[in-house]
């Protein structure tokens, strides 16, 4: 066995949720919890000197399920990029999301990694987590305690934290339809157009309303990466837009709202003007095409 492998004894895989909770339960935040694995293997690469015991979530059929309601998408947190990518309904309901997953790495990676894996990797750079901000989605976590379903807005407490407790894993996410008049709008600036860290990223659902007068704004949801230290949604510009007609919202208004709600930084991507300004514009884009 090499220095940096796991023994048998560090590498857990149970056959089942209650067995999984159960191990979660005793070891707390000692065992890493994986399913794809694909960002584990990455902080091992980069030098890591052996790898953590681990949770290996990849046998559970649950986790990876995926079910159509009335009314939402429930996609289980071992569910593929891939899966979500390719299924109908996701596609033809909630296109965002299918267009994030496509984005999230090589196909190799989509092949493997999952949505519950991007989320709970915490990344202010990572590729669904706008969509699901704009869409209005809710994660369910789960412990020997019980579960509980909270709003994915605020589930990001700070960078690389969430609002999950020691003993809690992440079993499902929710994603509700918009309504069939909204208009959806995301865009991933990045130095490529593929396997590429975002430097910007945003999502949009618009709804309006129609009357003589043009389309007075009904609701209006974002989310963000790549300008926080947490993936973030908008809340000054969506109280902002609400009641306003789409042709009278212009660029100052705009600006003015997402210096409230988006804390960009200068790093190796980017700079925090660059970032700020790509903001706008997107969202400018996403009113356009609403309009």
């Amino acid at each position: 066995m090499s220095a940096g492998a796991a023994s048998a004894a560090d590498w857990h895989r149970p056959s089942s949720l209650a067995e999984a909770l159960a191990i979660r339960s005793r070891a707390g935040s000692a065992v890493v919890a994986i399913a794809g694995c694909t960002d584990l293997m990455v902080g091992w690469n980069a030098g890591a000197r052996r790898l953590p015991p681990v949770l290996d979530l990849s046998a559970l059929d649950e986790l990876a399920a995926i079910e159509v309601g009335p009314d939402a998408v429930t996609i289980g947190a071992a569910a593929s990029c891939a899966r979500i990518a390719t299924h109908p309904v996701i596609a033809a309901r909630l296109g965002m999301l299918a267009a994030s997953a496509r984005q999230t790495g090589s196909v190799a990676i989509q092949n493997r990694a999952t949505l519950g894996g991007n989320i709970m990797n915490a990344s202010p750079a990572a590729d669904n987590p706008p969509v699901l901000l704009a869409y209005g989605a809710r994660v369910t976590l789960a412990s020997v305690r019980g579960s509980r379903t909270v709003a994915y807005e605020g589930f990001h407490t700070g960078y690389k934290r969430t609002l999950a407790e020691v003993d809690e894993l992440l079993v499902s996410v929710t994603v509700p339809f918009p309504a069939s008049d909204a208009s959806i709008h995301y865009r991933k600036v990045g130095t490529r157009r593929s396997q590429a860290i975002s430097k910007v990223a945003m999502a949009a659902v618009i709804a309006t309303t129609v009357d003589g007068a043009g389309r007075q704004v009904r609701a209006a949801r974002f989310g963000f990466a790549s300008v926080g230290p947490v993936p973030l949604s908008a809340p000054t510009l969506s109280a902002a837009l609400m009641g306003e007609r789409l042709v009278a919202v212009d660029r100052d208004r705009v600006e003015h709202a997402l210096a409230t709600d988006l804390s960009p930084v200068d790093d190796i991507r980017s700079t925090a003007a660059y970032r700020r300004q790509v903001a706008v514009n997107l969202v400018m884009q996403a009113i356009a095409e609403a309009g």
